[in-house]
């Protein structure tokens, strides 16, 4: 289906099961431990042998040496593999690094050997008898130190290195009211509940791995690329992932060793990463200095806005796209934005939930803060009067939908804005400094081509296979509901299967691109429906599905007659034309929080949490909920506790696992309330429906810095804000 002209009127806006609160069909698999994910799979592999993987104890140089004699010898070893006996290896095109290092050391805990064993307890203790020397080289591990090294990153075509429009540097110098400030975001973990982990067994020279990837399509790509052979001799399963957040989009060491230690093995392997090594060995959010110049006339519109960041990763990585939302965010006839990449040894950085845009709006949002005290102006009312229906860079392309002023208004009113004292450290309750602090919400909407295939049998069942998968965004019933409302039967007549390469290439799940995989089904569905009619001898033009029923004219036929004599198949997916360089598609929202400092210690406390989204058409506000109220505690993860701490000695995070690498748990959230907007959008896809995921945490650590500084009158440029960083400027305790 060619998804070219806007939406009109099509079987998904009846709404009889799209568009209501409904539990997960998954749920009860989930809940009772039923649901397959990777590492469980004792159907698949019963005989299966265990790996661990031993990591690189520098991260840079050389191995000198190797010593595997005494963990060859330890009971239960199967096969040990190294760089050295491994074959022929390539690099997969999404990574940066090679995922089995040796002799050369990209980075500290890149993978150098895997131990498989008969057990998971043999193959660990072997391990530990592993003997390597090496030889360290001197490497940078310092962002700000290599920050004057930086360089403008290559130009994808997507994110310019540098965007320019009308006169910056004379608009900002003739500015009555002008901000020039720098903020800092830390290097960042994913810290998913399931570690990366995969079984891996080979038939003859086919190779099939049980793995936990967002992306099934490009797990099967690089790692037929990196073991040199055939994509068709590959085959990836991943129906359910226990979180990803972006660390399980890419190939990583587990699925790769996996398939090494399988076929020295002769038997299946299982691989789970050890989580000591899953800060160090895969992707992390990277690092940002960011340096951001508002210039306004007095009366606050804002005539100059210029984001400058700088972020690190290995030689042939690819920047943190921090400035992405000042390019569309905000009005202003005078622009500048500017990215430069600096080589740093550290691991890889990479995709993070919202990469981009969440550390961006960690800094745009507060200089906005910043600058509309500066003008004396409403925090809300200052971005609702730069607000723009129209790409600055392009004025000639609106916004498919801009409801961020309606988001900033709502939010206000519920969440009883016009109680908030603008001057700081005015409010106490008891002990306690009491601030309010809000921020705006954006992020793009992304659109890939999706596929699926759908069956219909007998009994009049409804069957969708894609390899899309679920990463606990409830994909299962999004895509279920998709096919209810198309097919016009009940979601119990809906049988939903995921996260096989043997199915049709989706979009995958990750950048908020996960609701084509709807449109992708949709699709599948229309070409399915078209099968159905001409099986019954109707027409197209006014037939009406419902009810497990086809009406067309005065005729009336249970859908399931159509496949009595045989089962219907179809597959069709969803491809887009040019709607996307006509009209710039986007997601809005406001975040709205309040905190409590207490006025002796710093410590504080968030006390509630508002979120208003304007996304296009919620399939589901249960999901789309969960969705963003999980997204608001990462950002209150981001804005108070998480950070990797560099070890700039050795080049390794020294907090990389679950016991020093805080983040939010219960008792640090409060009430959350979360609004959507009324919005369908004809432009994004036939459903009219963008994503959401990300949209939650885009602007939520600013917030909460914002509500601080209003609280206590301390302003924190540096994240996390921390006890350290107020304590010097806390206001005087009576």
């Amino acid at each position: 289906m060619k998804f070219d002209t806007p939406a009109g009127s099509n079987p998904i806006d009846r709404l009889h099961v799209v568009g209501k609160p409904t539990d997960r069909i998954e749920g009860p698999l989930k809940t009772t431990g039923t649901a397959h994910y990777a590492f469980e799979r004792h159907d698949v592999a019963p005989n299966a042998a265990y790996g661990w993987i031993v990591g690189a104890g520098i991260a840079k140089g050389r191995i000198a040496s190797m010593d595997l004699e005494a963990a060859r010898a330890a009971p239960g070893v199967i096969a040990i593999v190294t760089a050295q006996d491994a074959g022929a290896l390539d690099k997969g095109e999404r990574n940066t690094a090679r995922l089995l290092g040796g002799p050369e050391i990209q980075h500290y805990h890149q993978a150098i050997a895997v131990v498989v064993a008969q057990t998971l307890e043999q193959a660990r203790a072997a391990a530990q008898l592993v003997r390597v020397d090496y030889a360290r080289d001197a490497g940078r591990f310092d962002l700000a130190a290599e920050k004057e090294n930086a360089q403008p990153p290559e130009d994808d075509g997507s994110n310019p290195p540098q965007s320019k429009l009308g006169d910056f540097a004379g608009a900002f110098a003739r500015a009555p009211v002008q901000l020039d400030a720098t903020y800092a975001t830390p290097d960042q973990s994913h810290m998913m509940m399931e570690p990366h982990a995969t079984v891996a067994a080979w038939e003859g020279d086919k190779l099939t791995v049980w793995t936990s990837t967002q992306m099934v399509d490009w797990h099967v790509t690089d790692l037929a690329k990196t073991l040199r052979m055939p994509k068709d001799k590959v085959r990836v399963v991943s129906p359910y992932i226990g979180g990803g957040f972006g660390g399980k989009l890419f190939l990583r060491a587990d699925a790769l060793l996996a398939a090494l230690g399988a076929r020295a093995a002769g038997q299946p392997v299982k691989v789970a990463l050890q989580r000591p090594l899953m800060p160090n060995n895969t992707t992390h959010r990277p690092a940002t200095l960011q340096r951001i110049r508002i210039g306004a006339t007095e009366d606050g519109n804002i005539t100059a806005i210029a984001h400058e960041s700088w972020s690190g990763d290995l030689p042939g990585g690819e920047p943190e796209t921090a400035v992405s939302q000042t390019r569309l965010l905000y009005a202003a006839p005078n622009r500048l934005t500017a990215m430069r990449l600096a080589v740093l040894d550290l691991p890889e950085g990479n995709s993070m939930r919202a990469p981009g845009e969440a550390p961006g709006m960690m800094a745009l949002e507060i200089a906005m803060d910043e600058m509309a005290e500066k003008l004396g102006l409403d925090p809300v009312e200052f971005r609702a009067r730069n607000d723009t229906q129209v790409d600055p860079e392009k004025p000639q392309r609106p916004f498919s939908q801009r409801q961020l002023v309606q988001c900033l208004r709502t939010g206000a009113e519920r969440f009883g804005w016009n109680k908030r004292n603008a001057t700081p450290a005015q409010v106490r309750d008891g002990r306690w400094l009491v601030g309010l602090g809000m921020a705006a919400a954006f992020r793009n909407n992304l659109q890939h081509k999706s596929a699926a295939r759908v069956r219909l049998d007998a009994r009049g069942t409804v069957t969708v296979e894609t390899d899309m998968t679920d990463i606990g965004t409830g994909s299962y019933t999004i895509i279920a509901l998709t096919a209810a409302e198309t097919m016009g039967v009940p979601l119990s007549q809906v049988d939903v299967r995921l996260g096989d390469s043997d199915f049709p290439v989706s979009c995958g799940s990750g950048g908020q691109f996960g609701h084509n995989a709807t449109a992708g089904v949709y699709a599948a569905c229309m070409k399915l429906r078209e099968a159905v009619l001409e099986t019954l001898g109707m027409s197209v033009q006014d037939a009406v599905f419902a009810d497990g029923m086809v009406r067309s004219g005065d005729r009336s036929l249970p859908l399931s007659q159509a496949a009595r004599a045989h089962q219907l198949v179809a597959e069709d997916g969803i491809e887009y034309g040019d709607l996307d360089k006509k009209y710039q598609q986007s997601t809005f929202g406001a975040h709205f929080v309040e905190v409590a400092v207490d006025a002796h210690t710093a410590e504080v406390r968030v006390r509630r949490m508002l979120a208003v989204c304007a996304a296009g058409r919620i399939l589901n506000p249960k999901a789309a909920r969960s969705q963003v109220i999980g997204a608001m505690t990462m950002g209150v993860g981001a804005a108070l506790m998480e950070e990797l701490a560099v070890d700039t000695r050795h080049g390794f995070f020294v907090n990389h696992d679950l016991a020093g690498y805080e983040v939010p748990v219960h008792a640090d959230i409060p009430h959350q309330e979360v609004i959507f907007l009324d919005e369908v959008d004809p432009v994004a896809s036939p459903l009219k429906a963008k994503g959401i995921a990300e949209l939650g945490i885009c602007g939520v650590a600013a917030a909460v810095a914002n509500a601080i500084y209003n609280a206590t009158g301390v302003r924190v440029r540096e994240y996390p804000v921390t006890l350290d960083k107020l304590l010097e400027g806390m206001p005087a305790v009576e």
